[in-house]
């Protein structure tokens, strides 16, 4: 008899489980190139524990990111929507006079103007909607941790996190780099709970500055001409420790069939060999180098694992995550869900913008601050200038499947080609 009825308490927890709310954690890489993972073919980084993750995951190699700019990007994966839809398209305000060159004033005396204007960015992210605040509709705790922009984690709808209003994520900051502990103790207050909940680990990292463990950068030094090449390379390989700490974690307390994992970069990087920045066809550019990323999503007994060739984007994670914990994504979201194979193998375009660093007028986001559109085809992409903020008559087209790094520009030879993908682009956003 007891016998029975402990083998029926069994069979109600192991439905309750199976019940139950998924719970969520997002992993963000910062700065990283596409290509920079074992699991996509480098032949020098070692990133063992995201190669794992990719092979327990469906896994898509051919990711984007909307934008190639951190703070809009990072909107983008919360909103799910483009920067033109949520308006935060810049990292900062327009500059105010005085202040260090594109990036508003960071020492002294916070500027008034500057700082309406970043109160006025976290509006713009309040009013489009974030994943946290509708998760909320389900009973999901939800914590920040690393890079965010938007002043008080309260602001994207977070329940619990770190940063409370710096420019890059003040108290945020020390995860992964120092300490994965507030991550854990969350996890633990929700299990307490007994709620889902869903985990923001968007560590500055790879990002600059630089400074990887002396017992990393070793197994770099002799293996590139460069220096800052090395540190690059080392930083990408402590990030791969801190998400292998994090998985583990996750498996460890139990929790690894009832959770989705989802990793992205927030845009792409490339160092400059010699003075350690990022070159020109990375980071805020219109090419690959800034804008394309893997998507990874594991849930295990759910999700078959398996690398996907097709398109997917960043805009996509929010209503594929909403539709797996039993929300509706809104109207507003113009992302497919990445778990519905027919969505994804029927969908060959995908678009993006990318904006000035900082705005040009917060009245008017969007057109004023634009640089170019892009559009990608099956394998064309085409990059259209925008005429307020980059010289009108530079318009790109390229061929992604033989000349992926974006060598040569095909748009002179192809007029017919370039005005069916205008007209494309201009059905999807015209500002």
């Amino acid at each position: 008899m007891i016998r029975l009825l402990l083998l029926s308490l069994l069979a109600i927890a192991t439905l309750r489980a199976a019940d139950a709310p998924p719970n969520i954690v997002m992993i963000i890489s910062d700065d990283h190139l596409w290509s920079d993972y074992g699991f996509m073919g480098h032949p020098v980084v070692q990133t063992p524990h995201l190669d794992r993750l990719a092979s327990e995951s469906l896994t898509f190699k051919r990711g984007y990111v909307t934008s190639s700019l951190c703070c809009p990007s990072l909107a983008t994966i919360v909103t799910g929507q483009y920067p033109h839809q949520h308006l935060v398209t810049s990292n900062d305000p327009p500059i105010v006079p005085g202040a260090a060159k594109g990036k508003g004033k960071k020492k002294g005396p916070a500027d008034p103007a500057f700082e309406a204007g970043r109160e006025k960015m976290s509006q713009f992210l309040e009013a489009a909607g974030t994943l946290p605040a509708q998760l909320k509709e389900k009973g999901y705790l939800s914590l920040q941790t690393g890079k965010w922009w938007q002043k008080h984690y309260s602001r994207g709808g977070f329940t619990h996190g770190m940063t409370e209003g710096g420019r890059h994520g003040d108290k945020g900051l020390d995860i992964g780099r120092k300490t994965m502990q507030p991550i854990y103790d969350f996890i633990g207050e929700a299990k307490k709970q007994e709620k889902p909940f869903l985990v923001w680990y968007a560590p500055m990292m790879p990002h600059d500055p630089h400074t990887p463990p002396e017992r990393l950068l070793a197994k770099y030094k002799d293996k590139v001409p460069s220096l800052h090449v090395a540190k690059y390379y080392a930083m990408v390989d402590w990030f791969d420790e801190t998400c292998g700490e994090l998985v583990k974690h996750i498996d460890d307390q139990g929790l690894k069939e009832n959770t989705i994992i989802v990793y992205v970069t927030d845009n792409g990087w490339i160092t400059n060999p010699q003075t350690g920045r990022y070159a020109d066809k990375s980071k805020q550019s219109q090419y690959d180098g800034g804008l394309r990323t893997p998507i990874m999503i594991r849930w295990p007994g759910k999700v078959k694992p398996r690398m996907h060739e097709s398109l997917a984007q960043s805009i996509d994670l929010a209503p594929t995550l909403l539709k797996a914990a039993g929300l509706s994504p809104t109207a507003k979201m113009p992302g497919i869900d990445l778990l519905d194979d027919q969505a994804v193998t029927a969908r060959t375009t995908i678009f993006g913008e990318c904006f000035t660093h900082n705005y040009i007028n917060m009245e008017n986001p969007a057109s004023s601050s634009l640089k170019w559109r892009w559009i990608i085809d099956g394998h064309d992409k085409l990059i259209l200038p925008h005429a307020a903020n980059q010289p009108a008559d530079v318009v790109e087209l390229y061929d992604l499947q033989n000349d992926p790094t974006e060598e040569k520009n095909l748009a002179g030879a192809n007029a017919e080609k370039v005005k069916a993908l205008t007209t494309k682009v201009d059905a999807w956003w015209k500002p």
